[in-house]
This record gives C-alpha cells, structure tokens and sequence, in this order.
C-alpha cells in the first residue's frame, strides 16, 4: 500500500478503473472484477458519475450504479475500499459550479450507497466558475464528511498551481492529487510542466489510460486478427506510427525477461515513475484483471526503464 500524501488514504499500487462497468462488463461480470480485486490485494477504485453514458443506451451513473450494488451485496465491502469518484461531465450537472457539485454528490452518494466518497475529483476544468467557488463547495462537502478529500482530472498546470495557490492562500481545500492521461504512447500531455508542479507540490499522479485503450497490453499487432472491443479503434491506430510499433517491440523484450504480461511492464514503467501514485486500468474480465494484479512484484531495472523511454520518445 502507498499513502497519498497530505491525505490518510492508503491505496494499492494499481487502481481499478469503473469505466467498464455497465459498458462491457455487465453486472455479473463487473461483480466478478471487483471480487477478484479486492481478494487480490487492491482496494483503490475509480469511477465517475458520468460512467457510462458514451454506450448505448446509458445516460450516466451505470458504474456507481453497480459499484453501490456490489457494497450492497458485499458485507464489509466499502469499509476496505478507497473509493474515488467524479464532478463535472454529466448532463444536467456539468462544470464546477457549488450547486452543481452538491448535487452530483449527492446523487452519486445515493448511486454508490455510501455515506462518502474518499476521493473526490473535479472531471475537468471549468474556466466559467471562480476557483474559489469550486473549493469553496467541495469544502462545504467535506465538513459534513460527505467527501474525505479532492483531487483535479484534466487541469492545465497554470490552473492547478493558481488553484493550489489559493487553497493555501484562502484556507480552502486542495486538490490531493491529478489524474491526467499518461502512457508510453502519451508522455506530451503529462511530462513537463506538470510533472514538474506535482514534483514541487508533493502532487501525487494517478494517470488514466495507461494501457492507451488497451493498445499495450499487447493484443494489437500488425497482421493480428481484428479484436473485439469497443476501443479497439482508438488502440489501434498506434500501429500506424513507428512509435507506438517501437514500444511493443521494446515491451517484448522486457517482458520476456520477466516472464511478465506486455500490460504488466506497461503499467509497471507508469509506476517507477517518482511522481505516479497509482495507475489506473480497467478489466472487464478476470483474465484481464490478472496482469493488473502483477504489477507491484514487477521491479523494472534502471536499464529496462531507459529502454522502454527510449522506445517512446
């Protein structure tokens, strides 16, 4: 377990991402995950209420939805869980303003069928509400323990540093960590500037799409057959660069010397990463759940390390 700094929050080295559940994973298989999960060590979980309103069908809430289902069904559940959640991108609550963040909390508090929620992300960015105000309402929300402690998903550095200015300045909260996207095949967005404020600001990072839409764990290939998933354009189309086709071969390569998943080394390289908390990965299933499980008995040498980055710059 690792404790995210300036919080009491002990969370396992890998978080679960919720994007799946009520999308490619139905009840029944999302119940499976987050059975196999817990038993397997981890107990840091991430969702959002507007999981998973891009399917058909959905208009939002289906991952809270199951997840509140499953602390339902399981006795003691939500008391080993460090449960992390989102504001901002649902239709009918969208942005940062105060009346739109209770609102969401408390609807995704009836969703979740919890009293709290440990983590509490802002989904984005909202240049249209004062920063102040945000914090200002996820302070209200914290004093009635309803929210334990906030974090910031897909912030500039010049907003995050401005809003952790005025946390220390004004006595309001501050974000905990950020959650941007990061990955061998998406260093841009990331390393820089705001790699270098979380360095400063003792920020932990907790990078969604570290598989890039499962792109590395190794299943798409040139020439390989074509893989059921819904994401598997967007994982795809890294075959067309000479980057992405540049890190496979360097993750082959590593991850026969460990005898280790291609995700497993993948996820593993986020994780030596000083400033990175907890990747976030998802599974749909308990197969692809396992290289997940790996991934804190995989110890990548510094030489490993070097060749995986050299392969991805």
């Amino acid at each position: 377990m690792r404790n995210l700094p300036g919080t009491d929050l002990q969370v396992s080295e890998i978080c679960l991402g919720g994007n799946v559940f009520g999308w490619t994973a139905d009840r029944d298989a999302s119940f499976a995950v987050l059975d196999a999960f817990l038993d397997g060590g981890g107990n840091f979980i991430d969702t959002a209420d507007s999981y998973s309103a891009f399917a058909p069908g959905n208009s939002g809430g289906e991952s809270e939805t199951i997840l509140g289902e499953w602390f339902a069904a399981r006795p003691g559940a939500r008391d080993r869980v460090v449960l992390a959640t989102k504001v901002g991108k649902l239709a009918g609550v969208e942005g940062l303003a105060p009346a739109n963040v209770r609102a969401a909390a408390e609807a995704s508090l009836e969703r979740l069928g919890t009293d709290r929620i440990d983590l509490y992300y802002a989904h984005s960015d909202d240049p249209d509400t004062p920063i102040e105000d945000t914090l200002g309402g996820f302070g209200e929300l914290i004093e009635e323990g309803k929210v334990r402690h906030i974090a910031a998903s897909n912030f500039s550095a010049a907003r995050l540093e401005q809003a952790l200015s005025l946390a220390a300045s004004d006595g309001l909260p501050r974000y905990a960590a950020l959650q941007p996207q990061y990955s061998l095949v998406a260093r841009e967005a990331y390393e820089g500037e705001l790699l270098d404020l979380c360095a400063r600001e003792d920020l932990s990072c907790i990078p969604y799409w570290g598989l890039a839409s499962g792109f590395l764990t190794g299943k798409y290939r040139p020439g390989a057959p074509d893989v059921d998933s819904p994401r598997a354009g967007g994982a795809a189309a890294h075959l067309k660069s000479e980057r992405g086709l540049a890190v496979l071969e360097a993750l082959d390569e590593v991850a026969a010397a460990h005898d280790a998943e291609v995700a497993t080394v993948a996820l593993a390289w986020l994780l030596a990463e000083p400033t990175v908390l907890a990747p976030i990965a998802s599974a749909r299933n308990i197969d692809q759940l396992g290289p997940l499980l790996a991934v804190p008995g995989l110890e990548l040498s510094d030489a490993e390390i070097e060749r995986l980055t050299r392969a991805s710059d």
